[in-house]
């Protein structure tokens, strides 16, 4: 679910199991929200909250839900680091193209010269737009980085006094 904070403007997304709890980034404007999703491991809100699917509200106001569904849980690879992208599919939507409804309308315009909003569309995305077109080797590397930057760091070494 997704909250912005008045003064910033910045959106606060969290994710939701269930009716019974919410996790994400606490917000001093919002003392109700969510639970410290800092402070805890996703297993461990899972096995807490017994559920094996949640919903992420990426955008409050446009409804762009995500339903993930957690298949299995296996042991993480020794050297391996997470999170991992395995597989991606498909080009993302630009931003503030309306929800999922705007999206749909958009995929409708630009695939059909006639519909009355094509050449307006077209204008807007200001390139050409092909919604399966999709290189994942990009989206492979950022969250690889993020991987690395979010790894657990061996404590460093204090200089010995002589």
């Amino acid at each position: 679910m997704n909250q912005i904070s008045a003064d910033s403007g910045i959106p606060r997304r969290f994710i939701s199991f269930g009716a019974r709890s919410r996790w994400g980034l606490p917000d001093p404007d919002w003392p109700d929200g969510p639970l410290d999703a800092r402070k805890a491991k996703l297993l461990d809100i899972l096995e807490d909250a017994g559920v094996e699917t949640l919903r992420y509200l990426y955008d409050f106001g446009d409804g762009w839900e995500h339903t993930i569904k957690i298949e299995r849980l296996v042991d993480a690879e020794p050297g391996a680091l997470y999170p991992r992208s395995i597989e991606a599919s498909g080009r993302r939507p630009r931003e503030d193209v309306g929800g999922p409804r705007g999206y749909a309308e958009m995929l409708e315009a630009i695939g059909d010269k006639k519909h009355e909003r094509h050449a307006e569309i077209r204008e807007w995305l200001g390139e050409e737009f092909d919604p399966e077109a999709f290189d994942p080797e990009p989206l492979k590397t950022k969250v690889a980085a993020l991987a690395k930057r979010w790894s657990r760091k061996p404590p460093a070494k204090k200089p010995r006094l002589a």
